[in-house]
């Protein structure tokens, strides 16, 4: 048995394929708890992402770790089960960071609460951190308490083109490593720089400048970009993908991106459709892969270069790809909150992954 919320991660939630019984989480739905001045909120796991950002907004506050899909209809629950984050995890790190509560259902049908409702009384065992990107495998989430940020005031976006994609990657690494106030680092190859900020607008400008003098000559075109939000939605819609229905996460080292650009490269050459994006400043690489290239393609780069990924968008063997091996923490783990065996294993290995986050 496994749990569907929106349905968006087309990858992990088709019942038929992993002949289990599916379980629609959209009667659970709303926002059971908000306390702006405590920037903390409590929803149940079938709520969309949409709704969750409306709330926060009129408050004047946002989950900063922009998790994708919200516009296609991603709920809270399928986000945490997934383990995703979008392009703001750059400065204030990922969902994980920002859970503080859970409450499920487990393997025995009883009701398992773990973290708390206010930050300072997350205590005891990480129950909220252990079922982030675990996809179901120790119950049924049901609420889920999250912390918040205040929304800055302001967004502006700089993209830069650079002279070669070499120069693109020293420059990521260099704004990396800096002491600026950046919200979002993506590189699109071959040579473009994506980057983000915000709060007040009238700081914009020699914001810019200080960013582009930083940037120096090996940014051959910097245009500055003030009305960003439909940008950024489309990166956390994927619509950066063309037509390719496969979508896969693929968390790396900034190291990394050479090597995999270099046989990328080589695949694009017969396959156009093959499109990559580097998020997080180089932490996360989400690839869309055109369906004339053989799913296990990817799987033997991954495992040639010790990787890991998750299926997210499209028909894919298995939900975790690459170099996912048998994790005996996570067989101990099921065998208490899921003795009986009553929730989906992992597609891969039947246990949890080794899989990075």
């Amino acid at each position: 048995m496994h749990a569907v919320g929106g349905g968006t991660k087309t990858a992990l939630h088709d019942a038929d394929e992993r002949d289990v019984t599916s379980v629609s989480m959209s009667g659970f739905r709303g926002m059971l708890e908000y306390e702006p001045t405590e920037f903390t909120f409590t929803a149940q796991a079938g709520t969309p992402l949409a709704e969750i950002a409306a709330a926060l907004a009129e408050q004047g506050q946002y989950l900063p770790f922009d998790p994708p899909l919200a516009s296609a209809g991603a709920t809270l629950g399928g986000s945490v089960a997934a383990g995703l984050s979008g392009s703001g995890r750059f400065a204030y790190g990922g969902l994980r960071d920002f859970l503080i509560g859970v409450r499920l259902v487990n393997g025995l049908g009883d009701v398992v609460y773990g973290g708390g409702k206010v930050v300072k009384n997350a205590a005891g065992f990480d129950i909220p951190k252990l079922n982030v990107g675990a996809l179901g495998q120790f119950g049924v989430l049901v609420e889920l308490t999250f912390k918040v940020f205040p929304l800055p005031k302001k967004f502006y976006t700089l993209k830069a083109d650079f002279t070669s994609p070499a120069a693109a990657l020293l420059g990521m690494a260099r704004l990396a490593r800096a002491p600026l106030d950046l919200k979002s680092l993506d590189y699109e190859p071959p040579h473009t720089l994506w980057i983000r900020g915000g709060g007040r607008e009238e700081s914009f400008s020699a914001r810019c400048d200080a960013l582009r003098e930083f940037l120096g000559e090996a940014a051959e075109a910097v245009e500055r970009i003030e009305d960003d939000a439909g940008i950024w939605d489309a990166v956390g819609e994927f619509a950066w993908r063309d037509d390719v229905e496969r979508v896969a996460k693929i968390p790396i080292t900034p190291q990394k991106i050479e090597p995999l650009e270099q046989h990328f490269s080589e695949l694009q050459r017969t396959a156009p459709g093959l499109r990559r994006r580097y998020s997080v400043g180089g932490n996360l690489l989400w690839i869309a892969w055109p369906d004339d290239l053989l799913p296990d393609a990817l799987e033997d780069l991954l495992r040639d270069l010790q990787l890991n990924g998750l299926a997210l968008l499209g028909n894919w063997p298995r939900a975790w790809l690459g170099d996912c091996r048998e994790n005996p923490f996570g067989q101990r783990l099921r065998a208490v909150f899921d003795p009986l065996g009553k929730f989906a294993p992992s597609p891969t290995t039947g246990g949890l992954s080794t899989m990075h986050r």
